[in-house]
């Protein structure tokens, strides 16, 4: 039987569409989702994947939610950690709430999906794990020290599981998009968008496809030599 993929986030733009090339490439996918049951039943249609909803940033949830797709489809051997959400805001501005919103569900939504599932991994002796940080955690961002914070702290617990897995089969990594054509990025306004985009050597934004190619790169059972890295597919705006 093919290995299960769980895409966290996974029924609209990168989440999607990793979901989608995951499944082509014949995995066996499930995704979550937070709550927009109108987009999780028109991807559940088109795809035919299973879709569950749950708060990644709950970590009681994340357990049930595992326990049952375990029980329905099997262990988890593929995990990327793609939810995310935005609350942007200066920081001379910015609320608590906003700033622990996006610190609980981005970063402590990686944090809680990647608990549930290592002890399966580790009995198992196989593993993959993507994080789907950003290209504002590792650069900054005006008006995103709360986003920010939380994709470059993605970055650090990539590197930590890494080292803590590596002897067990279980490979974790980051993926870095740059500004992608999603739902999230086309409600930033023209006139910022066009100064993001001029700052990018390709010269447009990336594709969700672009995304997902990159994933699938590292879930590969012949990617079992990448572990602790960060893939940055940005069109050049970040260069290491």
């Amino acid at each position: 039987m093919s290995r299960l993929a769980l895409v966290t986030g996974g029924t609209r733009g990168i989440g999607a569409a990793t979901a989608r090339l995951l499944k082509d490439s014949g995995l066996r996918v499930v995704v979550s989702y937070a709550g927009n049951e109108t987009s999780a039943q028109r991807f559940r249609e088109a795809t035919g994947i299973p879709a569950y909803a749950w708060d990644v940033s709950d970590l009681a949830a994340c357990e049930r939610a595992v326990e049952r797709i375990v029980a329905e489809h099997g262990p988890v051997e593929v995990l990327v950690n793609n939810a995310g959400i935005t609350h942007d805001g200066m920081l001379h501005k910015m609320t608590h709430d906003a700033w622990q919103s996006v610190i609980d569900v981005d970063l402590g939504g990686c944090f809680n999906m990647c608990r549930v599932v290592i002890a399966g991994m580790r009995e198992r002796g196989f593993g993959r794990i993507v994080n789907i940080s950003s290209v504002n955690g590792q650069e900054g961002q005006l008006g995103q020290a709360n986003y920010a914070a939380a994709k470059a702290g993605m970055l650090g617990l990539t590197k930590a599981i890494a080292r803590e897995e590596a002897a067990k089969g279980i490979t974790v990594n980051a993926v870095a998009p740059g500004y992608t054509a999603t739902d999230m990025v086309a409600a930033v306004p023209q006139n910022i968008l066009d100064g993001i985009i001029a700052r990018i050597p390709v010269g447009r934004l990336g594709q969700p496809e672009e995304i997902a190619r990159a994933v699938l790169f590292l879930v590969a059972d012949e990617a079992g030599f990448i572990t602790g890295a960060t893939l940055s597919v940005c069109g050049g705006q970040h260069m290491d």
